[in-house]
């Protein structure tokens, strides 16, 4: 099947542009060059401003506030932690905050040159009053890998869990400490 192609005249399309676009009044100001472009902005601005009030509006005729609480408890153990990572003289230190789980939850492994750390968390609530019954059952897991500088001792490797923080120190191997000089600048 032959396809056909075809080509939009440049010069037609401009003079369109033009035709649309109010001509620059005549002023001691060199800002009217840019009405196109305030026009173009206008046009974006409400666009994103329709995109607002229709994110929030409610779904299924129920405000949004009614399911906001139990979205927030979900949340902590939603998406993969916060991590922090640091290069001491000695060893490196990757911090992670993990809030609401145990030691038990969490796993750290080194495996092909990467460190590995996961969580899981499963949690099942249930009440029962004279007039309702309840369950509640939620579940969620996050994953983050690193690849291990080559200066990583694998074998010396230790991880502590506190307060819902953990904390994995990646000690260097012996004799490969990097040594630096620091570097007087001078003026001129």
């Amino acid at each position: 099947m032959a396809r056909s192609a075809s080509k939009v005249p440049v010069k037609a399309a401009r003079e369109a542009a033009e035709a649309a676009t109010p001509a620059p009044q005549a002023q001691s100001s060199g800002l009217q060059l840019w009405r196109p472009f305030e026009s173009l902005r206008r046009e974006v601005d409400r666009l994103f401003e329709d995109f607002g009030r229709d994110f929030w509006r409610p779904a299924f005729g129920r405000p949004l506030i009614d399911i906001e609480p139990f979205m927030r408890r979900e949340m902590p153990w939603m998406s993969a932690p916060a991590v922090d990572i640091a290069e001491k003289e000695a060893a490196y230190e990757v911090t992670a905050e993990i809030p609401g789980m145990d030691e038990k939850d969490i796993e750290v492994t080194v495996a092909d040159n990467a460190l590995t750390v996961k969580g899981q968390k499963q949690e099942d609530k249930e009440e029962k009053k004279k007039d309702y019954h309840l369950r509640e059952r939620r579940f969620g897991s996050f994953e983050r890998r690193f690849r291990l500088p080559d200066d990583v001792d694998t074998e010396r490797i230790e991880a502590s869990f506190a307060k819902g923080v953990l904390r994995v120190t990646l000690p260097k191997k012996a004799g490969t400490r990097r040594s630096g000089k620091q570097i007087k600048v001078k003026a001129g």
